[in-house]
């Protein structure tokens, strides 16, 4: 069993194109059944990756791959990450 909270040590990696996206820092949960629905990840910063996020990386449950014990694989292709940018 995993936790949501487990999520937010894990760093998220895009096997499409081998990119870092960030660290987990919210889940979706589906309140019905208690699914995870979604992971969020922070995107890219505005100025020098510092001051402020412009978007949020929100990946659904079905585009991730694999949950390892450090990093969780999800794929997303280019001409899709706009879909899942929140």
């Amino acid at each position: 069993m995993v936790r949501a909270s487990d999520f937010k040590q894990k760093e998220v990696i895009n096997v499409a194109d081998g990119k870092r996206l960030g660290f987990v820092y919210d889940v979706e949960i589906d309140m019905n059944t208690g699914a995870i629905k979604a992971i969020v990840v922070p995107g890219p910063g505005k100025i020098l990756g510092l001051f402020g996020r412009d978007t949020d990386y929100v990946i659904p449950w079905e585009n991730i791959k694999k949950v390892g014990d450090d990093i969780i694989l999800v794929e997303i292709h280019s001409e899709t990450i706009k879909k899942y940018i929140g």
